[in-house]
């Protein structure tokens, strides 16, 4: 109990502050994962029954295919939000990775310049990483700058001009298994993996626990930069092979790819359950939350409505994630201030009770002392004679 107070003290009432303690996994609630499944089914009705194409295999090939992008950015980007942090620079890594792809394939092979647009998707990441948790800079700051300079780079390396390659086309197109593009399949595993090293093991841990630590003390530890770090390059190596897989779809790298894609991303891991102040989230969550929001968008470009409206639809989805969040935080605090009350209350009623009886006895024996009994004494009248030293009093 003192240690669930202590919690309540430092920020963060539903863990304990003992370092050995199990965070506790925060994720969607049960009346969350109804609603959320009740609207995906009800989209899909909906789009269904408007559009005869909807349910057909070529459509829900492209639905997933354009799904593995944004998921595969997501599974990273939900670490992140766990743990506290933000990394908005996703885009535009996987549009210069891209380019760095196409534009070294003569010169450095095909394997090389697949080497190389790996190796500056995780150098960003590191360098968005230390900025963050080695200088203290907020990620969203950071990633914001990032942002912006790495895709003015995209642009400046070709000269604003798509750079086309040859043999590259298996990576963005194949289907291996089933009929499946390649890309749902890499999804998968993404996604899978993900969730079982956020769920289960030591890094997932270890994550939430970043997170779920008031804000000013989340990177105090060598163990918790480490692990921002880490994760921060994780995310530049997924954009980074995001890039990849635009550039083979499209057998050429152009330099405006996955603009916006952010966005999408940062609304789905916030409809999926996390927070901007970390400490919840599950891949799950994220995995749904970005299924209902591909779903949506599918379903209006098949119903012919504009561009301006779908991008209205995005901007009010992610405020409308904001303001779940909000409330969840709002809801969750309350029912921590419950808690604490009456975790409170309970340990000073033991108290109370304990020292009730001693208090007693001793105003008992106080009134004993001060009534005159038969054997009591009275002060000698010679006490206040000159000459006795104050305060001692004689008795016969």
């Amino acid at each position: 109990m003192r240690k669930y107070l202590a919690g309540v003290a430092e920020g963060n009432p539903a863990e304990p502050t003992d370092p050995a303690a199990k965070p506790t996994i925060r994720s969607l609630s049960r009346t969350e994962w109804a609603l959320f499944g009740a609207l995906l089914i009800g989209l899909v009705v909906l789009f269904a029954l408007a559009s005869p194409y909807f349910l057909s295999a070529g459509n829900m090939s492209n639905l997933f295919t354009t799904m593995a992008l944004a998921g595969i950015l997501a599974a990273p980007a939900t670490f992140l939000m766990v743990a506290g942090q933000v990394d908005l620079s996703v885009g535009a890594t996987a549009a210069i990775c891209g380019v760095v792809l196409a534009g070294q394939a003569q010169g450095l092979g095909l394997a090389g310049s697949i080497v190389l647009s790996a190796a500056v998707g995780i150098v960003i990441g590191l360098t968005n990483g230390v900025l963050v948790a080695v200088l203290g800079i907020p990620s969203l700051a950071v990633t914001v700058g990032s942002l912006a300079m790495v895709r003015g780079l995209a642009y400046l390396l070709p000269s604003g001009q798509v750079v086309p390659i040859a043999g590259f086309g298996a990576l963005g197109n194949a289907r291996p298994l089933l009929n499946i593009p390649l890309p749902v399949l890499i999804l998968v595993v993404v996604l899978v993996s993900a969730g079982i090293i956020l769920r289960y093991t030591a890094i997932g841990r270890g994550t939430y626990r970043v997170g779920g630590r008031p804000a000013l003390s989340r990177l105090h530890t060598v163990r918790a930069k480490v692990l921002v770090v880490g994760v921060f390059a994780a995310s530049g190596a997924a954009a980074a092979l995001v890039g990849m897989i635009i550039t083979s779809q499209l057998s050429t790298a152009v330099p405006n790819v996955a603009d916006g894609v952010e966005l999408t991303v940062l609304t789905a891991v916030l409809l999926g359950g996390a927070s901007l102040s970390g400490g919840r989230g599950t891949v799950a969550g994220t995995a749904l939350a970005l299924l209902i929001l591909n779903v949506l968008d599918n379903g209006l470009s098949l119903l012919n409505v504009t561009s301006y409206w779908q991008q209205f639809a995005s901007g009010a989805l992610l405020l409308l994630a904001l303001l779940i969040d909000r409330v969840r935080w709002y809801t969750r605090h309350r029912r921590w201030s419950r808690r604490a009350n009456r975790a409170g209350a309970a340990e000073a009623a033991p108290a109370a009770g304990k020292g009730a009886p001693a208090n007693t006895a001793a105003n008992t024996e106080g009134e004993a002392a001060n009534k005159p009994g038969d054997d009591a004494r009275r002060p000698d009248p010679a006490d206040d004679q000159p000459g006795r030293r104050a305060g001692i009093t004689r008795y016969r």
